[in-house]
């Protein structure tokens, strides 16, 4: 029986049980395709990391005696459409079967389920061998539930995998969370180590891009590319950031800095998003390391790390299945306005939106406080609609599928689902921004001044959504100390904040 597999993009993951033997009568197929770099304009680090990253991949499974059909971006043969493009082999290399691992996205997994049922030969799916959970996990683990919340299936994930426990029951340290340590401002010390990564070449494809003139955001360094883009490549950063920057990476985890794009993450996102390295093994690197060297390395900044691996990671999957396809659609609060261009630039007099925007194009990286609370919270404070801010975020992240993208944009960082995903909105004042970064003292607004001219703009527009907004967040009762302070604000100092903050939404490129 001639069988044809098919490997997505995002499905480089060579521990899987497909690739343990070799087998002259399958046929992989990978393909480099315009569904895929134009249903979204995409950062060009990202197009870029993805393509070389499967070409490896190719290289890889070819190297172990695997046959392998790849189609590049330019090959005649390849009519930028999967189903196309299956439907075509099937004929061509007269397949018995096609096989094809369940993709993340819920676009391409209706896609392949129509195309199986159009194709009159057998079919099968198979397991990704990747996550820690199935699709329906989380539903079933909240079945019972009135709401989903995150920490209760985090303590689910640490006792049913043996992680950072005592006797099965109890959490290792005493506690099972330790947030709270996790909320140190950086000022410059302690030293981060010097990246001992890699710089790749990439010219070619960004040579494929611009003359197959795909359209892309951001800048790229061609001769110096710094995502790791094979297995080889991702264990070298995975190493890097156990034996370097787990030690400070829990105290650090939400501060900002302008000179210091990446502190102490791991940047292991992209690596673990394409099934380059699987969640199981990054824990266990991070664990094995912690517990050769107790006396350096502190449990809070293991249980920080784990805890967004083991509990946000696999709780965003499950609720991404649990929701869709109607959860692409929502829009609580009703917001309406367009993103402001400085997204696509990142010329704003804003010091801490002009650095995370800027960051995010030179490097196609942010990491998620600088998501949520600087250019997630400006965002839903100017009451963007959702699928302004879906589509930007989906397109400017090297690490950004729909599955782990929509569920942090649209549900945590948007409040658009009304607060399945986050009990409450991610909104701020410049206060929040200030203690957690470096940014607002080089700013030409002052975030200590509430309102005036020179104010930093988050201030009017954080009480301008709470009184815009208040009748959503009545009975919330994670709002309800920040409704009691907005009740009984002075009344000019509201009309004050409310007049700034319509001529910021009415104009923010302005600001």
């Amino acid at each position: 029986m001639k069988t044809l597999r098919l490997i997505l993009g995002d499905q480089l993951n060579a521990k899987h049980s497909w690739f343990s033997e070799s087998d002259d009568n399958v046929l992989y197929y990978m393909a480099e395709m315009r569904q895929e770099t134009d249903y979204v304009t995409h950062h060009i680090q990202k197009v870029v990391g993805f393509f070389a990253a499967m070409r490896n991949f190719s290289d890889w499974l070819q190297e172990h005696g695997h046959r392998v059909l790849y189609h590049t971006l330019d090959d005649a043969d390849n009519q930028q459409s999967l189903p196309k493009n299956i439907t075509a082999l099937i004929e061509i290399e007269q397949i018995d079967k096609f096989e094809y691992l369940l993709p993340d996205e819920y676009r391409l997994d209706e896609q392949l389920q129509e195309l199986c049922e159009a194709i009159d030969i057998q079919t099968e799916a198979f397991d990704t061998e990747h996550f820690l959970t199935t699709r329906e996990e989380l539903s079933s683990f909240f079945s019972d539930k009135k709401t989903y919340t995150m920490e209760y299936f985090y303590r689910y994930m640490r006792k049913k995998h043996d992680i950072l426990m005592v006797n099965d029951k109890d959490p290792e340290g005493g506690k099972w969370n330790y947030d709270k340590s996790n909320r140190k401002k950086w000022k410059g010390t302690p030293e981060i180590p010097h990246d001992k990564g890699f710089r790749k070449d990439v010219s070619e494809l960004v040579t494929l891009l611009k003359d197959q003139q795909v359209k892309t955001m951001g800048t790229i360094d061609a001769k110096q590319f710094r995502w790791p883009t094979s297995r080889t490549d991702c264990l070298a950063v995975l190493r890097y950031f156990t034996e370097e920057l787990l030690v400070h990476f829990g105290d650090y985890q939400d501060a900002m800095d302008p000179k210091e794009s990446f502190l102490f993450h791991s940047k292991l996102s992209f690596a673990l998003n394409t099934k380059m390295l699987s969640p199981k093994e990054v824990i266990d690197a991070v664990i094995e390391t912690w517990e050769k060297d107790k006396e350096r390395i502190d449990i809070s900044q293991v249980e920080g790390f784990v805890r967004q691996i083991l509990g946000w990671r696999e709780f965003m999957r499950g609720m991404y299945w649990l929701e869709m396809p109607g959860f692409r659609r929502s829009n609580k609060l009703d917001n309406q306005n367009k993103l402001p261009d400085f997204y696509w630039t990142g010329d704003t007099k804003m010091n801490c939106l002009h650095h995370a925007i800027k960051q995010s194009m030179d490097h196609a990286y942010a990491h998620h406080i600088q998501r949520l609370m600087i250019t997630g919270n400006f965002a839903l404070l100017t009451q963007t609609h959702p699928d302004e801010v879906d589509a930007w975020y989906l397109g400017i992240y090297i690490d950004a599928i729909e599955w782990v993208e929509i569920t942090n944009t649209r549900g945590m960082s948007q409040f658009a689902d009304g607060g399945k995903i986050a009990t409450k909105p991610y909104v701020s004042s410049g206060s929040y921004i200030n203690k957690m970064s470096n940014y607002c003292g080089d700013c030409q607004y002052k975030v200590s001044k509430k309102t005036g001219k020179d104010a930093c703009p988050f201030n009017s527009l954080y009480w301008h959504f709470l009184d815009d907004k208040k009748e959503y967040f009545k009975d919330n009762q994670r709002m309800s100390m920040m409704m009691n302070l907005l009740e009984k604000m002075n009344k000019e100092t509201l009309t004050a904040h409310k007049e700034r903050a319509h001529d910021i939404i009415k104009n923010p490129d302005a600001y």
